[in-house]
């Protein structure tokens, strides 16, 4: 054998994420929301995007100025004007992608800001022509001006002002708006507060005392049993029997009855009136301030019955991007160019990018719709029947019968939701895991837990079903399932015990 170098050539494989490659994953696993987030930057930078309000097409490409007349709002002069800035600078602004007027001819001219400062389409209403300022182009209403909802410390802060004329008693009182937590009470014990603040206990207490009676009242407090004994106080119904009450909360919460009526002195009676006052009162007083308004789910799918009686799927318009490629733009700009290769290779890289894009989206939303489809096809006995009929289902039935990775898979199904006749769902909620049957058919965990809460909801005063009850009344309909999977669905459920839930039916009885 010889000794020296040599050459080999070798063949080898290998996946090389390239930007394209990661863009289309990211945009994969988006939410709806951060798909049109995602846009709308792409549509800040490439001048050659642009967003299609209107027509049937989700994705495509702007027909080529020979096949049309153009309609793009870009005449002969301002493509003339954006060729000349590219023959000055190399680049072609994102901003200009909009038709020019003598203004923004003048920020061509002076090549653009770097930063984005002073460019003449970032106004945000008025736009100052002479000295003055015109609204004609401001398409706010009057109620985007209007003052929005108040937030709990400034609606304490004006009470405040009104209750204390000390400077320091309101400094104090400043201090303890600034500790509440948003249910209304103090995150940190008084003790410790009135240290941090150099002050006596009792001078910390005094203003507190008032300020617990502050709208809504109950505030301040450190404790439950504080909070409500203030709003009782101030109906004046914080006598010794029902202060004894809320000093055993923990007793009512566990719904022993008996021995709550042997502290607080009371019958049956009295303590019922006492346990529906108590009821009465807002234990978060301070919840309802700065609750921000629910955001709705718009759904990515939207599913309805055929004539046939199939499913019909498609994506939901309103949340799915319209992008188009402005073809006709680039190849007028191209014709108006001079600078070189410089600029046709930015304007090159601009267009290769905006088509990757609508690309990715296209590929995106027939990737959704596949494994949408699949699910409703494996989960047909769910939409037609309930969720009794939910079957057990994994990733892997899924990427096996639309021949996708499962990670892609996953992905796909992450943040989309689907609108069906039975409401609107996570494509998530459909993959459970098996529970095993003594048939040997499996059953969904999900299915489990809805019959787990049907039995506990038709159980009988007088026969209250333990969790060994329920292990043998699932066993003979079929189900072969442990006591302690039972137990962890019922606390899943947030559904008591046998021992408490006996209690409460018959306090109803």
């Amino acid at each position: 054998m010889g000794i020296g170098p040599s050459l080999d050539l070798r063949q080898s494989q290998s996946l090389v994420m390239t930007p394209q490659l990661r863009q289309a994953i990211k945009l994969l696993q988006f939410s709806n929301l951060e798909v049109n987030a995602f846009v709308a930057e792409e549509l800040e930078r490439n001048p050659l995007l642009e967003r299609e309000e209107g027509g049937e097409a989700l994705v495509g490409e702007r027909p080529a100025p020979d096949q049309v007349v153009p309609a793009d709002g870009y005449d002969g002069a301002d493509v003339a004007h954006l060729a000349e800035a590219i023959n000055a600078t190399g680049t072609l602004p994102s901003e200009a992608a909009a038709p020019l007027d003598a203004e923004a001819a003048e920020w061509f001219d002076r090549g653009g800001p770097a930063d984005g400062y002073g460019d003449p389409y970032r106004s945000i209403g008025a736009v100052s022509r002479g000295g003055a300022l015109d609204f004609s182009e401001d398409e706010r209403g009057i109620e985007s001006l209007a003052a929005g909802p108040r937030s709990l410390r400034e609606h304490l802060g004006e009470q405040l002002r009104l209750s204390f004329h000390d400077p320091a008693e309101r400094l104090i009182g400043a201090h303890l708006i600034a500790l509440l937590d948003p249910a209304g009470r103090l995150s940190l014990p008084p003790p410790a507060i009135a240290a941090a603040l150099g002050i006596a206990l009792e001078r910390l207490e005094s203003v507190r005392a008032r300020m617990q009676r502050f709208d809504p009242t109950g505030l301040f407090s450190v404790s439950l049993a504080e909070c409500l004994a203030v709003q009782l106080a101030e109906r004046n119904r914080l006598d010794p029997a029902i202060a004894a009450l809320l000093d055993n909360l923990d007793l009512l919460a566990r719904r022993d009855l008996r021995r709550l009526m042997e502290i607080c002195g009371v019958d049956a009676e009295d303590l019922a009136d006492m346990i529906a006052e108590i009821r009465t009162l807002d234990p978060k007083p301070g919840a309802g301030f700065d609750e921000a308004p629910a955001t709705p789910i718009l759904p990515d799918i939207l599913m309805r019955p055929a004539p046939d009686g199939s499913w019909l799927l498609e994506l939901n318009p309103d949340t799915m991007p319209r992008v188009l490629v402005n073809q006709g733009l680039h190849a007028r700009i191209i014709a108006h160019t001079k600078r070189g290769e410089e600029a046709r290779g930015f304007l090159a890289e601009k267009l290769q990018t905006a088509n990757w894009l609508v690309k990715s989206l296209h590929q995106r939303a027939q990737t959704i719709l596949k494994v949408a489809a699949e699910i409703v096809r494996q989960q047909e006995g769910f939409f037609r029947h309930g969720i009794t009929h939910l079957r057990p289902l994994i990733l892997r039935d899924i990427a096996t019968a639309v021949e996708l990775h499962e990670s892609t898979v996953s992905r796909v199904t992450a943040n989309k939701y689907i609108a069906t006749p039975r409401g609107t769902f996570e494509l998530k909620y459909f993959f459970t895991t098996a529970i095993a049957g003594t048939t040997g058919e499996s059953h969904s965990a999900e299915a489990i837990r809805h019959r787990i809460r049907a039995l506990i909801d038709a159980e009988a005063p007088g026969a209250v079903l333990s969790d060994d009850a329920l292990v043998a009344a699932l066993r003979r309909e079929g189900v072969d399932i442990a006591r302690r999977t039972v137990a962890k669905y019922r606390e899943a459920l947030k559904i008591p015990g046998s021992v408490q839930r006996r209690r409460e039916k018959a306090e109803m009885v």
